[in-house]
């Protein structure tokens, strides 16, 4: 286990490499060519390094027609990921923050599948002050209320239930330093909120826009003011 451990340290721990997880951290794939863009290399240099992470698991590659598409193997590795960028020291977060305007990242983001940032953070303390998720023992549960508030919303949540992962969990907000929801329901929330066009994404970037309906729609259902 020690072994493994070092090994996987030495892996995300390379310069280069690290920022292919980081940019993965988006939920979509990308080819060898965007990844060698985002981590400023070579593509003979960026196929080096996809290989050694594709022998140990932590990605995996998808062809279609001419092109490979990498992402992560499993959603705990962006979890893991995301819970890393929180040993970031919390005094240098808190400086930027009251020197720098907020970035549209750490304003309003997706962390993998899931709703983060600021949004994300208000999102589900509204959601527990309102009691549709609850706090058990520093883990997240669906209240009764819960499972008819997601109905009402168009969520079913025995079929969002029977997916192979977690349900529900809490996620620690490297910019908030405070917990956001993850886990199967959130990624379902967060599909549901860009098909009813409240959010929309961005073109290379984790970064959400929310639209002027979702701005509406936030205040009336979370009482959050964008």
């Amino acid at each position: 286990m020690e072994e493994q451990f070092i090994k996987i340290a030495t892996l995300i721990g390379d310069p280069t490499r690290a920022s292919i997880m980081w940019a993965l951290l988006d939920g979509r794939a990308f080819t060898a060519t965007e990844l060698a863009i985002v981590a400023n290399t070579s593509p003979q240099n960026i196929s080096m390094h996809l290989g050694k992470l594709l022998d140990a698991s932590l990605l995996s590659v998808e062809k279609q027609g001419r092109h490979k598409y990498y992402r992560f193997s499993n959603k705990e590795i962006a979890y893991a990921i995301e819970g890393m960028a929180n040993l970031i020291s919390p005094t240098t977060v808190s400086k930027k923050k009251s020197t720098e305007k907020l970035s549209p990242v750490k304003h309003c983001r997706t962390c993998y599948d899931h709703l983060a940032g600021k949004i994300g953070v208000a999102l589900t303390n509204s959601m527990l002050e309102q009691n549709i998720i609850v706090d058990v023992d520093n883990d997240f549960e669906i209240s009764q209320e819960g499972v008819k508030w997601f109905s009402d919303f168009g969520i079913d949540v025995d079929e969002v239930k029977k997916k192979r992962r977690l349900f529900l969990k809490p996620c620690l907000d490297w910019s908030e330093r405070k917990n956001h929801m993850a886990g199967s329901l959130a990624a379902s929330l967060l599909d549901k909120m860009l098909a009813d066009d409240w959010l929309r994404r961005t073109t290379n970037s984790r970064a959400i826009i929310i639209t002027g309906k979702g701005e509406k729609e936030l205040h009336k259902q979370f009482k959050i003011v964008v």
